[in-house]
């Protein structure tokens, strides 16, 4: 190891009595780290659609909640608010407009049910729905269509969120999906038997 001698000259061997410097790369900056090892997976499979393997696992392992024929919801693995789903076809199409009228159906009737299962379950004050279309837009896949759907409280952006960029989640996301996913089938249900009572 390198270091300035008492004259300014640099040496070979090591000073017990030196004060020690930081070589590290990098300038210090205003920055504290959080280590969060499990983003490595999100950030290595940057390159995959996320969108197209989830629906190879299990519901478990990518908290897929609902199933469809065209479409399927799931929990964002990185939520705003407990509950945050997405509405997300199987076929990856960027555009709304490139969906087909059974894709385009069963699309709506799912972000119509989430809200239905938030309502439900979370009972919240509000309910943000959105897209983010196109590359500017801000969404961090942007080559696959899907809805966001956001249970909102009066209150829930606190000074935590607002003054240190930092949201307070009270719930793992695999209770959460359990919880959801038990609620879709609950709603479901009830929706099958006023329709079969509306056949007689």
């Amino acid at each position: 190891m390198v270091r300035d001698n008492a004259h300014g000259h640099q040496t070979d061997h090591v000073n017990a009595d030196a004060p020690w410097v930081d070589q590290g790369a990098g300038e210090p900056d205003r920055l504290q780290r959080l280590w969060a090892p499990y983003r490595k997976a999100y950030l290595t499979e940057k390159s995959a659609d996320p969108f197209v393997a989830a629906p190879q696992k299990s519901d478990e392992e990518s908290l897929i909640v609902a199933r469809g024929n065209q479409v399927y919801a799931l929990l964002n693995l990185f939520p705003y608010n407990a509950g945050h789903l997405l509405v997300v076809p199987y076929r990856k199409v960027a555009n709304v407009e490139d969906l087909d009228i059974e894709e385009s159906q069963e699309f709506m009737s799912f972000i119509q049910m989430a809200i239905r299962v938030l309502k439900k379950v979370s009972n919240p004050h509000a309910i943000n729905v959105g897209m983010n279309l196109g590359g500017a837009s801000g969404g961090s896949v942007r080559d696959h269509l899907h809805a966001h759907i956001v249970p909102r409280w009066q209150g829930d952006a606190n000074f935590l969120t607002i003054i240190d960029g930092t949201k307070v989640l009270p719930e793992l996301l695999a209770d959460t999906r359990t919880i959801l996913a038990q609620g879709w089938k609950e709603i479901s249900a009830e929706f099958a038997d006023e329709k079969g009572a509306n056949c007689h």
